[in-house]
Order: structure tokens, then C-alpha cells, then sequence
């Protein structure tokens, strides 16, 4: 008898969850998670600079930077095998198989260097991931010791809706948490902690009135 995704740990859950979504993921997806797009346009690594996706999923992402960004080199790692088969055809189809390596590995603890040969990368970015993390703040200390001297981490991801109706809040929290997801508050505090800790400095808005988030750090 194989193992339910509930033993199986966050990695079998996003399995679970995605494995028949996976197919129709980045359609239906385009219209509310708002922000990706700027994000990738404001990345600007430096000439062949290393940038790498946390929670990369179908590879979407990756695809949209390396058509930004055609001198950057691509990485992206995520914690479940049924998102990375679906990202490994979404770079092929793109042309993209030599620049993007794609490696299976936990948010909160993955080894950057024996996956990928290198321990740093000029830009990392999280992209609607850190709110289906529970382990959210670990990941995003792990983001961070990912960031080379002088460069950045940037994040996007579900806001606490401050500036939308409070029945509006009722329900997209609501269906979003039948998907696991759970728009993390205190990411403006902690991006403040982990830079005051790097020695760098942090930044965090709302977008489209508090329906979404971009935040992050510079590591100097």
C-alpha cells in the first residue's frame, strides 16, 4: 500500500493537489496571481548573472525571465516532481533546455550548491509560493543566504487585501485555503529582520489596493 500524500510530507500534499492541475495551471492562474510579470521585468541581473526561482512549479516563470533576460543564466527548484515534470516540458518547448536546470528540493532546506554547483545567485525570487509554505519563515531565510553580495531577492504573492471590501477577504481567504494557501502578514516584519540580520536593506508594497504583495531585499 502506498503512502497517502498526508505521510508523504508537503512535497506529496503539492503532489496531490497539483497533479492534474499542473495541466491547466498557468491558464487559470494568469488572471490572480498579479505581479509576476513586473516582478520579471524588474529582476535586471547583471550580464550573465545567476538567477534562481523558489518554487519554480510549471516553469512558467523561468520561461518569462529567460525570454527578459537572455543573457542570465536559470535555475529553479521545487518541491514537488509533478510540477517539475510539467516545468522540464514547459523550458524544452521553449527552446530553453540548455540555460534553466530544474532540481526537486524543499524551500526550507535545500542544498543550492550540490543541486545547482553554485551556493549564490545574483537574483532569487519567490513567486506566490511563501503562502503555500507552512514553514513560510524558513523558507525565506533559506531565500536569503541564496542571495550573493549585492543582490536581491524579490517576492510576489497574495496581499492581506487591506484596500478591498471585507467580504472580499471572507472569500478569497476562504478558497484559497481549500488549496493550502495562506497570505503571510507578517512578511513586511520579517523581510525587515532578515535584512537588519544580512546587513542589507528591505523593501515591501501593496499592489492593486492590498490584493497583492511585492517585497524583498538587497544584499549589499
Amino acid at each position: 500500500m502506498s503512502a497517502g500524500p498526508e505521510n508523504r510530507g508537503h512535497g506529496g500534499l503539492m503532489d496531490s493537489v497539483y497533479r492534474r492541475q499542473r495541466h491547466f495551471y498557468d491558464l487559470s492562474r494568469k488572471y490572480y496571481l498579479l505581479g509576476r510579470d513586473g516582478l520579471i521585468a524588474d529582476l535586471a541581473p547583471p550580464p550573465g548573472g545567476a538567477v534562481l526561482e523558489i518554487g519554480c512549479g510549471t516553469g512558467r516563470n523561468l520561461v518569462a525571465a529567460g525570454k527578459a533576460w537572455p543573457e542570465a543564466r536559470l535555475y529553479g527548484v521545487d518541491i514537488s516532481e509533478a510540477m517539475l515534470e510539467t516545468a522540464r516540458k514547459a523550458v524544452a518547448r521553449a527552446g530553453m533546455a540548455d540555460r534553466v536546470v530544474l532540481a526537486q528540493g524543499d524551500a526550507c532546506a535545500f542544498d543550492a550548491a550540490a543541486l545547482f554547483g553554485r551556493a549564490e545567485f545574483e537574483r532569487v525570487f519567490i513567486s506566490y509560493a511563501l503562502s503555500m509554505i507552512p514553514d513560510w519563515r524558513s523558507a525565506l531565510k533559506q531565500a536569503a543566504r541564496c542571495v550573493a553580495d549585492a543582490g536581491k531577492l524579490e517576492i510576489v504573492d497574495f496581499g492581506q487585501q487591506d484596500g478591498l471590501p471585507a467580504f472580499w477577504k471572507r472569500a478569497l481567504f476562504g478558497w484559497l485555503a481549500r488549496f493550502h494557501v495562506a497570505p503571510r502578514a507578517d512578511l513586511k516584519r520579517t523581510l525587515e529582520g532578515l535584512a537588519l540580520d544580512l546587513g542589507g536593506f528591505s523593501h515591501s508594497k501593496p499592489l492593486y489596493r492590498g490584493y497583492a504583495v511585492r517585497g524583498g531585499l538587497i544584499r549589499i
